[in-house]
């Protein structure tokens, strides 16, 4: 499959079947996003597997609609800021963010090649999350990622001409 065919494949699922994910999937998922790039290749992330019933029941505390808890796995994308490149010379952006949601992207693109479901997940309790993961001082979830087989037919996307998004040269 073409990589533009892939990305218009990709789209939110928020309906999973209850059957489970197996490893060898989830691992494919999980290597994708090891792979991807970061800012001077630090990789500030971690990636949480939830599969275990009390888990999940925790994390759709923090969240509660209804389609989290039917994933049989969800992905809980954390970032360490003090590990990420920090731009020094102009304005200290740091990059631990971005390099985890590039993380996060390369494992939505996976799982749609591989036949599954995702849906990044960001309106969620921060705090919630962080301790019904058992979060240390200094890691922050930054997404979940709900992973199983699609219960539903994906959207259309709706998306801007590209006339719109599009400067060349100067703004």
């Amino acid at each position: 499959m073409k990589f533009i065919e892939l990305a218009e494949k990709r789209c939110s699922i928020r309906s999973f079947k209850p059957d489970p994910v197996p490893d060898v999937l989830l691992n494919e998922v999980l290597t994708a996003g090891s792979l991807a790039p970061t800012a001077k290749n630090l990789q500030p992330f971690q990636f949480i597997v939830v599969r275990a019933e009390s888990g999940l029941d925790a994390l759709s505390a923090a969240y509660p609609a209804p389609f989290l808890r039917e994933a049989p796995v969800v992905i809980v994308v954390c970032v360490e800021a003090e590990k990420g490149w920090v731009r020094k010379r102009h304005d200290n952006k740091n990059y631990a963010e971005v390099d985890a949601a590039i993380a996060a992207d390369h494992m939505t693109l996976a799982a749609a090649d591989l036949g599954l479901g995702t849906c990044w997940i960001g309106a969620f309790d921060p705090g919630a999350v962080s301790e019904a993961m058992g979060l240390p001082d200094g890691v922050e979830p930054i997404t979940m990622l709900p992973l199983g087989y699609p219960n539903m037919a994906g959207l259309a996307k709706i998306r801007k001409p590209l006339e719109d998004l599009v400067r060349y040269e100067h703004w």
